[in-house]
């Protein structure tokens, strides 16, 4: 079968490995599409992924797809063939040459069913099971395919709404709009926040932001974001980084109110994080969410296909670019294209 890997830093190519067989609990899911994760993806292709030391490469790349079952193992009971399944992985390469960069960008991939080895008191990692099979969930037939692939990314950034306390009614600046920054402009103005900002250099994305819920949009160290207390009256309940960068959370810090809150959305890329902690408030909260809270994650699911069938969110309002799979590697620098937000991988 085809599958995607990155054969050393810097280089993406098809490879051919063998089609994995499933186990007891296990679907095999034939891939639809998958999209490129812009940051865990291209930093796994320029080889600077935290924890990921080059002596793992070549590896197989990708998290982000979906597809239809198309064999179930013995104890599945979760899954049945011709599902549309969503968060396969190749985590166990088929063939010896790779190792797994999650290898969600292969032609099959396998789903665990986490509910029937919970059942049956068998969800360990002795029997095979991976937290992140929780999130290896049937989507319903009505959902546009390309919008069951956005669900992987969605589905984190709603479940970060908890993890970082916005509730309705605050006020929040999301620094960032990629496509995790925007996903919270509009998820913040369908959860009723009350006032939603966002900071990107590039006008095409602050316009975006706007289109998809923020009431203003502001270039970095501009007078207008620089002068947004003073200007608005108040401070903010929290800003966002949706990029992860030591120098957003310490510009964050002068904008939030007293015990208000710096939530960094992302892998950082330092091993540490210095905080100017005289730029904010005496009380504040620093929140880091680098990998999803799984049961949130989860959970998710239902109320984000709601906003789907109801128009709410759009995959149309994300997705910029498609290529076949087998241009894997122009489809990887077109990810660094100024406008782009999510790329997809056709199978």
């Amino acid at each position: 079968m085809l599958s995607i890997a990155v054969v050393e830093p810097g280089r993406v190519e098809a490879v051919d490995i063998p089609i994995p067989s499933p186990g007891p609990y296990e679907a095999l899911v034939k891939t639809e599409a998958a999209y490129i994760c812009n940051a865990t993806d291209r930093k796994l292709v320029a080889g600077h992924f935290p924890g990921i030391d080059r002596d793992r490469y070549p590896l197989l790349l990708g998290h982000e797809s979906v597809g239809v079952v198309s064999e179930v193992g013995a104890k599945v009971r979760s899954f049945t063939r011709g599902d549309r399944v969503i968060g396969g992985l190749l985590l166990k390469p088929t063939s010896t040459a790779y190792s797994s960069g999650w290898g969600g960008n292969s032609e099959y991939v396998i789903a665990v069913d986490h509910a029937a080895m919970a059942a049956d008191g068998v969800a360990d990692e002795a029997h095979g099971w991976v937290e992140v099979a929780q999130v290896m969930k049937k989507v319903p037939t009505d959902i546009p395919v390309e919008a069951a692939g956005l669900l992987c990314t969605w589905r984190e950034v709603y479940a970060g709404f908890g993890d970082f306390q916005l509730k309705k009614g605050m006020d929040i600046l999301v620094f960032g709009a990629g496509p995790v920054g925007l996903s919270f402009c509009r998820m913040a103005r369908a959860l009723g926040l009350r006032w939603i900002g966002a900071v990107d250099p590039l006008p095409k994305k602050r316009e975006k932001a706007v289109a998809l819920g923020a009431d203003e949009a502001f270039e970095p160290d501009a007078p207008a974001l620089t002068g947004l207390v003073q200007r608005r009256g108040a401070p903010l309940d929290a800003v966002i980084d949706a990029v992860g960068s030591e120098r957003i959370i310490n510009a964050g810090l002068p904008l939030i109110r007293m015990a208000g809150s710096v939530c960094v959305y992302g892998v950082v890329g330092s091993p540490t994080i210095t905080v100017a902690k005289d730029r904010g408030p005496y009380n504040f909260n620093l929140f880091v969410h680098q990998w999803p809270t799984r049961t949130a994650e989860a959970d998710a699911q239902d109320p984000l296909v709601e906003w789907i069938r109801a128009g709410s969110l759009r995959y149309q309002d994300f997705l910029t670019a498609e290529f076949p799979v087998r241009e894997a590697a122009r489809a990887m620098r077109a990810t660094e294209a100024p406008d782009a937000i999510k790329t997809l991988l056709r199978f």
